[in-house]
């Protein structure tokens, strides 16, 4: 379950198109026809019933990159019609994303908008939910100054931490969709015009969204009862730990005390139950971050702060990450690693099916809401306390000792597929096969 919080949405390089929905059915072919406005109205009503269930009254907070300007007139037209008592858009730009990085002054990159962060820390405390969509560039800074782009997310990420801990801890019902945009839909077809390319995209994002079908909202409560059953399965057997083994993998992840599996539509601390992620093919929870052993070898690239990191092979000792090489990136990830204590250590597992329609769709989507779904995977930084039971009363050093992580980051990466087995193993040293060749083994 990827970062997925204050995000900082960075729209697309070198255009000035304006961005409505006249000029999107200017464009003529499949974005001008009843199929994808439809199409659009179903991800709407998805993201607003199933993926925020906005209550009566309740406030949402979105934000979005200005070409998803007709999804989020969509979601706000179902919010409402919901009981949303208002809903409050945030929309950011490319083109000033980027020229902080061409323009600003040296001394500037470690300031951050705190009294933003605040705003929306405040919005969530006081009951808003938080509707993300996503659909940045994934290439938009990668010819940056690297110590720029690391200096200014770092202070993005201290600011953000109050509303990022409410999100973490599940406070508030939330949710993140996608909207495809010019830049990300060249990054994920690059051999294809930029309107063919971006139609294949939200095909793409409507087929791995599960919108297809008659009743979209009915097929997203079978898939969500499908996870509910394997996360109460693992629930019920509490393994003491994973062990994930195939090519370049041989790794040992232990899983924290008091540690709770979760997947799909879970109730939020406000008594919403909502869908964080749309799509989603996940079952995850919480690593004890000092219980990590072995090496592992990524299965797919990952994209952060404009690099594809590919490659990416680490060995863990005592929980953290004590040896890294990555075949391209390499010195992205190192200073992801150093970003503080818990960047080297695990604050997620999950487990995913190799045959996940993400995975299947062949594509390497460059987002992680996408591309962690289509894999087995684990991030680095900051847990989840959402995945741990009996955590009312207990601060960060009472999870600490449990076993929770803390960190500034939560970057999730790929190490599952075809090749890849997981066992779960009791504390007695028993193993009983979970996933074989990425495939459950337990009746869904």
């Amino acid at each position: 379950m990827g970062i997925r919080y204050l995000q900082r949405i960075a729209p697309h390089k070198g255009t000035d198109k304006n961005v409505t929905e006249q000029n999107t059915q200017a464009a003529g072919g499949y974005l001008a026809s009843a199929e994808f406005a439809a199409m659009l109205d179903r991800l709407g009503e998805v993201a607003a019933r199933t993926g925020l269930n906005v209550a009566p009254g309740q406030q949402v907070i979105m934000t979005a990159p200005l070409y998803a300007v007709p999804l989020v007139r969509r979601i706000t037209e179902h919010a409402y019609k919901a009981g949303a008592s208002l809903v409050t858009t945030f929309y950011s730009d490319e083109e000033t994303t980027l020229a902080r990085y061409q323009y600003g002054e040296e001394s500037t990159f470690d300031t951050a908008a705190g009294w933003l962060a605040a705003g929306m820390a405040e919005g969530f405390r006081s009951g808003a939910a938080r509707m993300a969509i996503t659909g940045s560039n994934p290439a938009l800074l990668a010819g940056q100054n690297p110590d720029h782009v690391s200096r200014a997310s770092k202070a993005a990420s201290k600011v953000n931490r109050p509303a990022m801990e409410i999100i973490t801890n599940f406070d508030v019902n939330w949710c993140i969709v996608a909207a495809a945009t010019p830049a990300w839909a060249m990054q994920v077809f690059p051999d294809l015009p930029e309107q063919q390319a971006v139609e294949k995209l939200w095909q793409a994002i409507f087929s791995v969204s599960r919108l297809n079908g008659d009743d979209p909202v009915g097929q997203w409560e079978a898939h969500n009862a499908i996870l509910h059953r394997r996360a109460a399965f693992l629930n019920d057997v509490r393994y003491d730990a994973l062990h994930f083994s195939g090519p370049g993998t041989d790794l040992l992840v232990g899983l924290a005390d008091g540690h709770d599996w979760a997947g799909g539509a879970e109730k939020a601390g406000n008594g919403i139950v909502c869908n964080p992620n749309i799509p989603t093919e996940e079952v995850f929870t919480t690593p004890h971050r000092l219980r990590v052993e072995g090496t592992v070898a990524s299965t797919k690239p990952l994209s952060h702060q404009g690099t594809l990191i590919d490659g990416i092979k680490v060995r863990f000792e005592g929980g953290r990450i004590v040896e890294m090489h990555a075949t391209r990136g390499q010195d992205v990830l190192e200073r992801v690693l150093d970003t503080d204590e818990g960047a080297r250590r695990l604050g997620e597992v999950a487990l995913v099916p190799h045959s996940s329609p993400i995975s299947r769709s062949g594509l390497l989507f460059q987002n992680t809401l996408f591309d962690e779904n289509a894999a087995s995977h684990i991030a680095l930084g900051q847990s989840y306390s959402k995945c741990m039971r009996d955590t009312q009363g207990q601060d960060e050093a009472a999870l600490a000792a449990r076993g929770a992580n803390s960190s500034m980051i939560h970057i999730d990466w790929m190490i599952g597929s075809g090749e890849i087995d997981v066992d779960g193993l009791d504390a007695q040293g028993g193993r009983v096969p979970l996933m074989r060749k990425g495939e459950w083994v337990i009746a869904a």
